[in-house]
């Protein structure tokens, strides 16, 4: 019982997404614009300077950003069903509000993890080659926790906001930074001690790494290290996650 309407709610999520080929469409088409715009755009500059093909480089950082981008987004959908009635009969559902959160958050997490995949297809299409093709599995495992991670934080601040352009407001101010500062678009190797250190503090920093790491072997901090502070980061903002969303008021 406890699972089924955890799956109820994971199942819920799926569908609407499923229903929405605007939302797919739309979600894949700013991280393509930047693999082909700053993929081949920089690919010479790249290459000139001996770090190999930009692409096949850039491609993880890409995979990342659709992720978060589609993790961190997902908790919209809390502010629209409080303004549309929903949430509060969900609520009042003889189930603890974690469950519901949690449901929530899978369903988000797992959206964001095919968005994930899908991005690493169509990379493929335009030159990324992973080293290894059984790399590919353990990658899935990382989309995912990547994923619960960021959608964990997107329930957490939408559970502090009533309306969906303070909602945008805030998460254009998170997202974009976290994107840019997390070495997606260029190497961690040989930073400003300041970046450095910023990038460190980046939890996305962690999971595009790891991808690299499994994908092309050329990883920054080494995979037992990201998939820790990934693992930590995630059970935190879980934690924060449920604690706000048990304090919605509707």
């Amino acid at each position: 019982m406890f699972m089924n309407k955890i799956y109820i709610l994971w199942l819920r999520q799926i569908k609407r997404w499923l229903r929405s080929r605007s939302r797919i469409v739309g979600s894949l088409a700013q991280p393509l614009l930047f693999l082909l715009a700053l993929g081949y755009g920089f690919s010479s500059i790249f290459q000139e300077a001996g770090q190999g093909n930009y692409i096949t480089f850039l491609a993880p950082g890409i995979i990342g950003m659709g992720i978060i981008f589609t993790s961190i987004f997902s908790g919209m959908e809390v502010i629209w069903d409080r303004q549309f009635g929903f949430l509060k009969e969900t609520l009042v559902a003889p189930m603890p509000r974690f469950n519901i959160m949690l449901g929530r958050t899978l369903g988000g997490a797992t959206i964001a993890t095919i968005q994930g995949v899908i991005l690493m297809i169509l990379s493929m299409f335009f030159g990324f080659r992973p080293e290894h093709l059984i790399s590919i599995v353990p990658a899935l495992g990382v989309m995912f926790l990547m994923a619960l991670l960021f959608t964990s934080l997107g329930t957490m601040i939408a559970s502090l906001l009533e309306d969906m352009q303070g909602f945008h407001l805030v998460m254009n101010f998170l997202v974009m930074p976290l994107f840019f500062l997390s070495g997606a678009l260029f190497p961690l190797e040989g930073l400003p001690k300041t970046l450095s250190i910023i990038t460190r503090l980046d939890p996305l920093s962690y999971g595009i790494d790891a991808l690299r790491e499994l994908f092309l072997g050329m990883g920054h901090y080494g995979l037992a290290m990201d998939l820790v502070v990934l693992t930590l980061v995630t059970l935190l903002f879980l934690g924060l996650g449920s604690y706000f969303f048990k304090k919605i008021q509707v």
